[in-house]
């Protein structure tokens, strides 16, 4: 089982300069993920004056998140990792691949960003509104919770087998790519429904800024569970008790 393999890791981890340049590249790249994806969804609204989403706006939303995660996962792969991701770090705590503390460091990281992305959208539009994600019509906070599960779940396991899998070979250069590919088939998905956030750092910064916190508890216990499921499948099944090296400080 992975979970035999959690470390909360060494107290002075957390100041290491690997550590913290590690965070700093979580920061950055969410910063661009989230301005990126939330900035799209705030320019339809510009654009319609505030209509109804379309198939055409969903679309885009999942198109501008596919770009910018693929981008914000390549500049910090060899960095951190490339997480920007709350949920992805989590399966990659449950899996054995980073400690505790230099996981909190990266939520850390992760959620400022987040913040810090949503408020320099709001200057730069002239106070246009980072809307926090919401429930459609006729979807309970439940339905939300399978979709917020299934949809993680996806990303993370994609993760795993294009970036933790030791046996990943050469598929390993294409793992950017993979992972905002699922992102954004699942956005086409589950968009409709519950926004599609797979990432409770993305659903945070828009709900500290607009101070929305309607079913916030979904965006976050949706995905971390996705992502423990997916991270204990894979570990179990496909990478196995013994394909693991010694936990260090670098994660995967």
């Amino acid at each position: 089982m992975p979970i035999t393999r959690i470390a909360v890791g060494n107290p002075g981890e957390a100041s290491q300069p690997d550590a913290l340049r590690a965070a700093m590249a979580e920061f950055f790249s969410m910063i661009i993920f989230v301005f990126a994806g939330e900035g799209s969804g705030m320019a339809f609204s510009k654009l319609t004056d505030n209509g109804s989403t379309t198939p055409a706006g969903l679309i885009a939303a999942s198109l501008a998140h596919a770009f910018a995660l693929f981008v914000a996962v390549s500049v910090g792969a060899n960095i951190s990792g490339g997480h920007v991701n709350p949920a992805v770090t989590f399966g990659a705590f449950i899996g054995g691949n980073i400690t505790l503390l230099r996981g909190i460091l990266y939520w850390i990281a992760q959620l400022l960003g987040s913040v810090v992305a949503c408020l320099l959208l709001k200057f730069a539009t002239g106070g246009l509104e980072t809307s926090a994600f919401a429930l459609s019509s006729g979807v309970s906070s439940w339905n939300a919770v399978v979709f917020e599960i299934v949809m993680t779940f996806g990303l993370v396991y994609t993760v795993y087998a294009t970036a933790v899998d030791p046996k990943k070979g050469n598929v390993g250069i294409v793992a950017p790519i993979a992972i905002g590919f699922i992102v954004g088939a699942n956005i086409l998905a589950g968009g409709a429904f519950d926004g599609a956030s797979m990432n409770p750092a993305v659903s945070f910064g828009p709900a500290v800024v607009s101070w929305t916190w309607t079913n916030h508890w979904v965006y976050w216990v949706g995905p971390l569970v996705g992502a423990a499921v997916a991270a204990i499948v894979y570990d179990n099944i496909f990478i196995g008790p013994n394909a693991h090296e010694p936990l260090s400080t670098n994660d995967f």
